[in-house]
């Protein structure tokens, strides 16, 4: 978690993002102690309740779990659960209107993919 907080999102959803972002590159792996609260709120120099409210978004998900008077662990199963969460969103938030557009400018299915193959 070497990342840092910007102004363009609320605090707690980038505290949400980064974990989520290390179990993506397994730097948090399956069943591992995940950062405390107090710790994130040192690490940030943010308030434990900004924090709190970062890793509960988590613990809602099921991304993450709390083993009482222990702390909080990734669950297991959780980088496929953000994969397949994020996958939706990108769909729902950029190739949608990418694909809604191509329709509405006669652009093929094969014209999508040459111009995808030639971004490569």
């Amino acid at each position: 978690m070497n990342e840092f907080l910007s102004k363009e999102k609320s605090i707690y959803i980038q505290i949400s993002e980064m974990i989520e972002n290390d179990i993506l590159r397994d730097i948090l792996l399956e069943e591992e102690k995940v950062p405390s609260t107090n710790d994130l709120a040192k690490m940030y120099t943010i308030n434990p309740a900004t924090a709190a409210k970062g890793v509960n978004i988590l613990v809602d998900s099921g991304v993450l779990y709390k083993k009482r008077g222990i702390g909080m662990f990734v669950s297991e199963g959780a980088k496929e659960m953000i994969m397949k969460r994020r996958k939706a969103e990108f769909y729902d938030n950029y190739v949608k209107a990418i694909v809604e557009e191509a329709i509405s400018l006669g652009i093929t299915r094969a014209d999508l993919i040459k111009m995808i193959d030639e971004a490569k």
